[in-house]
């Protein structure tokens, strides 16, 4: 597995961030039963820098806490199977890993939604990197039912490394 990390803010990220990041990247990949080593882009920004990409892309002028921009077609969300059939599509031409695609996380968003809903910036970083790599897996919450499958990945995600309200620690 390939993370590469990019930081496009004027500080540095904080130091554990890219350490829960890799933790949830590959909790993510085992519960979706990703049968491929995978590379994976994480850029870390604030509010200014995801207000532009997201307007870039999303026609949307305003900060999120976090965007996923996925490279794989998927038939069904999670299901991994034909991607062969096309390697120069999704697969890594040097490395042989299946590209799937970036990750970019607002800083600035994380330390605020953190203080909003109660927990730690650890468990908002862990939150929004299951949600993202689901996004990457294909999966979406664009109406009711397919909200609260998402949800209930994340939170099994979160649960399997221990990132969860009860076990709440900066």
């Amino acid at each position: 597995m390939s993370v590469f990390f990019e930081n496009e803010m004027d500080m540095p990220i904080p130091e554990h961030y890219q350490e829960i990041v890799s933790d949830i990247i590959v909790a993510a990949l085992d519960f979706c039963e990703c049968p491929y080593e995978s590379e994976i882009n994480v850029i870390f920004t604030d509010d200014a820098g995801i207000q532009t990409i997201n307007k870039e892309f999303r026609a949307i002028d305003a900060p999120t806490d976090v965007l996923s921009f996925p490279l794989v077609d998927y038939e069904e969300p999670g299901d991994f199977n034909g991607l062969e059939d096309t390697p120069e599509d999704y697969f890594n031409q040097d490395t042989g890993e299946l590209m799937l695609g970036d990750i970019i996380l607002n800083v600035d968003r994380i330390a605020k939604q953190a203080l909003e809903y109660g927990h730690t910036r650890r468990r908002e970083v862990a939150f929004l990197t299951a949600h993202s790599m689901l996004h990457l897996f294909g999966y979406d919450h664009m109406d009711d039912e397919e909200r609260l499958v998402m949800e209930e990945m994340q939170e099994k995600i979160l649960t399997m490394k221990g990132y969860t309200r009860e076990n709440e620690q900066e």
